[in-house]
């Protein structure tokens, strides 16, 4: 699937008079992000207004995510994301046609949150890049979804690269093996996104 069909989709949809928010889900190292970038950019070009918006900025603190009374993996899957505040103060007034108040955001630096005033009028395109997007927390958010599929080797290995706040090449085998892929596994069982997305890439 090239991204010229991606966004031709998109604009198929489209309608001037309500907000189409589209869900780019994948596992860990993916290629979410690049993928949302780029439909921004191009998006943009041709006239809409698009916002990107990224589900690890709704998360709530390390002392509410790390939390080790729970497997690393459970503390990842049911502990990380702030679905319903997600949901409430930004996904219900966009699907009212409505201009969301200003919201909270995740500075990760700090651990505590910011407060953000973004422009998403009515007409507007948002994009949500993030893991484990069909999840039923986030049933009715999105108008389209994308699933970037890549194997868990090639994935490990981009991770590998990217990931050194976590420590060396040991300490991100050891985080991912315990805590992101055995809650991915959870995911792909429960929801098989593959088959539910829109457009598999």
């Amino acid at each position: 699937m090239e991204i010229n069909d991606i966004i031709g989709k998109i604009r198929s949809l489209y309608k001037i008079d309500q907000t189409l928010v589209i869900g780019i889900d994948g596992a860990g190292g993916a290629g979410k992000s690049t993928i949302a970038e780029q439909l921004r950019l191009r998006l943009s070009e041709l006239g809409h207004n698009v916002v990107l918006l990224h589900i690890d900025d709704f998360i709530h603190p390390k002392a509410v995510r790390y939390n080790d009374d729970y497997p690393q993996w459970e503390q990842y899957y049911y502990l990380q994301w702030r679905y319903d505040y997600f949901m409430q103060e930004l996904i219900a007034p966009i699907k009212k046609g409505a201009q969301p108040k200003p919201f909270e955001l995740y500075d990760k630096e700090n651990d505590k949150y910011i407060v953000c005033s973004c422009d998403i009028p009515c007409g507007s395109i948002v994009i949500v890049e993030g893991v484990f997007l069909m999840r039923k927390e986030l049933s009715g958010a999105f108008d389209y979804t994308i699933y970037i599929d890549v194997p868990q080797k090639e994935r490990l290995e981009r991770v590998l690269k990217r990931d050194g706040y976590i420590g060396d090449r040991d300490a991100i085998i050891k985080k991912y093996s315990e805590r992101y892929f055995p809650a991915e596994d959870h995911y792909y069982k429960a929801y098989k996104p593959k088959e539910k997305a829109d457009i598999v890439i």
